[in-house]
């Protein structure tokens, strides 16, 4: 047989091999929808291979040859939810320049990602973070690492903005970082269970506390450097932050349009 024969004969093989492919891929990917959503309100422990096949009307046996254990099905459906995260807010922040916009953009749009719904049941990972935080085990540790990713990301802001010259270089970034995450937060918290949409203009009231006192000092060239006053005592959370404002709060978008 010739080459141009075997040729012909596995070229259609190939095709119906790359359609199955993409077909399982779609139905991988409509499976993971519908997890994330189970997962948002009733938490990964809501996850099972029964519910979904029934909800999305196929056979178990179909449903398990995506995911062979419960773990495996809260693994992915935790790796997707970081995509729906990285998409909705990670994304549209690092369009603006780094620096001081930057941080600021990061925090508005985490803030508009939880008062706009994205996932249903608020933030994702906080709700995963409360469910699996003393329980080991592979899936704590993906939801930690991510949570972690985000805490990295707000620090290194805050460092490039303190690079700009636009924050205090004395103040602890990583203390920043921490207290915007502990803000944001709180008020998913307070939205979550009180339906209190005013905590979202209270934190970000509170990431502006103390703004106008820490603006870098221009030193004059005839003047011994002084060090820049800092704040013993108060935990303010925008200690660090300067005058100059942050870009305008970004709209929020709804999660039914997910890939």
């Amino acid at each position: 047989m010739t080459t141009a024969a075997r040729t012909k004969e596995t070229g259609p093989e190939r095709a119906a091999v790359k359609a199955r492919r993409a077909h399982g891929e779609r139905t991988r990917q409509a499976i993971l929808e519908a997890a994330v959503d189970v997962a948002s309100e009733e938490g990964l422990e809501g996850l099972t291979i029964g519910r979904l096949a029934s909800q999305l009307s196929m056979s178990k046996s179909g449903l398990f040859a995506h995911f062979g254990s419960k773990e495996e099905l809260q693994l992915a459906t935790v790796e997707a939810a970081r995509g729906v995260f990285v998409r909705e807010v990670v994304r549209p922040a690092f369009e603006s320049p780094k620096g001081l916009a930057r941080l600021w953009s990061l925090c508005e749009v985490w803030l508009a990602y939880v008062r706009g719904e994205v996932f249903r049941g608020g933030c994702y990972f906080a709700a995963a973070a409360a469910e699996f935080d003393g329980r080991p085990g592979a899936v704590r540790d993906r939801v930690a690492a991510i949570m972690k990713e985000w805490l990295v990301v707000l620090r290194r802001s805050v460092e490039e903005a303190q690079g700009e010259g636009q924050l205090d270089p004395s103040a602890d970034a990583a203390q920043l970082a921490f207290e915007f995450n502990a803000l944001e937060l709180g008020a998913n918290w307070a939205f979550q269970l009180h339906g209190d949409r005013q905590a979202f203009a209270r934190a970000r009231a509170a990431m502006l506390i103390g703004r106008c006192r820490s603006k870098p000092r221009p030193i004059s060239p005839f003047a011994a450097p002084r060090p820049v006053s800092r704040p013993s005592a108060e935990p303010n959370v925008g200690r660090a932050i300067s005058r100059s404002s942050g870009p305008s709060p970004a709209r929020s978008r709804r999660s039914h349009s997910r890939r």
